[in-house]
């Protein structure tokens, strides 16, 4: 995805094309220590006045029952996903012992901030060169309605989508751009990144999803074509070196010519200097020390 284009919106495709529109929202509670008086005075009615009148012994009970299964303690990170009779009343975010409404169902669910690392996946780059990519995502859920009720299993969704949307990414990128002109997956790690958490982002938040980071983990070219993209770097880098090394030697060749000129240590005709800059450039250029040749004749002879 170039960063021209607008990020995919996840839309359902299906015949009916069904999403669950749901939404999170506070639940009703109060605290618990009045919970904890009812159960008491719950205690104190069946030991004192129910003890008399056999009818309403099972008084006390129910209502002791009703009570102690209402109440939940939040702790910090955590939150409360009510239910009552298949129906989403709301969640309980705030930390503490909160006492909700009764024969309701409570699920546990953690807002903390995760992560995880995807599989080294094979994939194709932009130029057709196979891969093996690798990313970590670092998520936190954001809605526990949609992420309870929305999907079956958040965890599997967002792994799954965080492979899909890698995969996405890494064939519309090259593994390396020789010309930098563009972007490619080893030299714009930033924009890679970027480009990768938007779509991560969109594909995963039907789920109640927010995505904190992405970044690649490993890169690398797949084993079959290793050494031949190993041969193809260091050639390069070879390239790259001995044109810096002719462009360094060009000039100081016209460098000591101008100075023997400017100087008038020796006067030399086009000849002669054409000899000079072809000694000059083998001694500059060449790999290894030069070996002088004294030569005691004329360069006409």
């Amino acid at each position: 995805m170039s960063t021209n284009e607008s990020p995919v919106v996840a839309e359902p495709v299906g015949l009916h094309r069904t999403r669950l529109d749901i939404t999170q929202r506070p639940a009703a509670a109060i605290s618990g220590w009045l919970g904890v008086i009812v159960l008491a005075g719950s205690l104190w009615w069946f030991v004192v006045g129910a003890q008399g009148n056999s009818e309403l012994v099972w008084a006390p009970g129910l209502v002791f029952v009703l009570t102690i299964t209402s109440l939940v303690i939040v702790t910090p990170g955590q939150t409360s996903v009510i239910q009552f009779f298949g129906s989403y009343i709301g969640t309980v975010q705030r930390p503490g012992f909160w006492w909700v409404l009764p024969l309701a169902r409570r699920r546990q669910l953690s807002v903390r901030v995760r992560n995880f690392e995807t599989g080294h996946l094979k994939v194709n780059d932009a130029d057709g060169s196979p891969v093996e990519i690798a990313a970590i995502v670092v998520w936190q859920i954001a809605d526990t309605a949609k992420a309870t009720y929305a999907v079956e299993s958040y965890l599997d969704f967002v792994t799954v989508q965080a492979e899909s949307a890698l995969r996405h990414v890494a064939t519309t990128h090259p593994y390396d751009d020789s010309t930098e002109a563009g972007t490619s997956l080893r030299g714009s790690t930033d924009i890679v990144a970027a480009e990768l958490a938007t779509e991560v982002a969109t594909r995963v938040s039907i789920a109640g999803v927010e995505i904190v980071e992405v970044r690649i983990s490993h890169l690398a070219y797949a084993p079959e074509i290793a050494q031949a993209m190993l041969r193809r770097q260091q050639a390069s880098a070879v390239v790259a070196a001995r044109s810096r090394i002719v462009e360094g030697a060009v000039g100081m060749v016209e460098m000591a010519l101008n100075r023997l000129t400017e100087n008038g240590v020796v006067t030399l005709d086009e000849e002669r200097k054409a000899a000079m800059v072809s000694n000059l450039m083998v001694v500059l250029c060449g790999e290894q020390p030069a070996s002088p040749v004294v030569n005691a004749g004329s360069l006409y002879t």
